[in-house]
């Protein structure tokens, strides 16, 4: 019976913390606090947490040049729902290359809109999202 116990306790537990793990239910990432923006070389501005590898996939977004992988710029279908319900081919997804990754690996930015309005991040293969606003020196004024 005491064995019963402890293994229920230890159920209830874990799916405590699982529960914990996933309470973000906006799609949001929870990132440390920090500098809100940061800014390349060129002057151009980005949200800090972003790896430095999406600043060039935001310049290609933006001035509508090639992407390295095919699958870029193809309509993301938001099947799990993370994000805000839009009608199909509103989000379209952008492979953020990682380091060390011999595939595309899990890093994407997926934009709404077009041209786009809203910009989302995802470092765990659409486990997770963050938005973040960012416009290009190109559109702005």
């Amino acid at each position: 019976m005491r064995r019963r116990h402890i293994w229920l306790v230890a159920i209830v537990a874990l799916l405590g913390l699982w529960l914990w793990s996933k309470r973000s239910g906006d799609g949001e990432l929870r990132t440390p606090p920090g500098p809100a923006l940061t800014q390349s070389a060129q002057g151009t501005v980005y949200p800090a947490f972003l790896p430095v590898e999406a600043h060039a996939v935001l310049d290609r977004i933006a001035s509508g040049q090639a992407h390295p992988f095919r699958q870029d710029g193809s309509v993301f279908q938001n099947r799990e729902g993370r994000l805000p319900p839009q009608a199909s081919g509103y989000y379209r997804e952008y492979t953020v290359p990682t380091p060390g990754s011999n595939d595309r690996g899990p890093r994407r930015i997926v934009a709404g809109g077009d041209p786009p309005v809203e910009y989302w991040y995802t470092d765990d293969h659409y486990g997770s999202f963050r938005r973040f606003e960012w416009s290009s020196p190109q559109v702005r004024r």
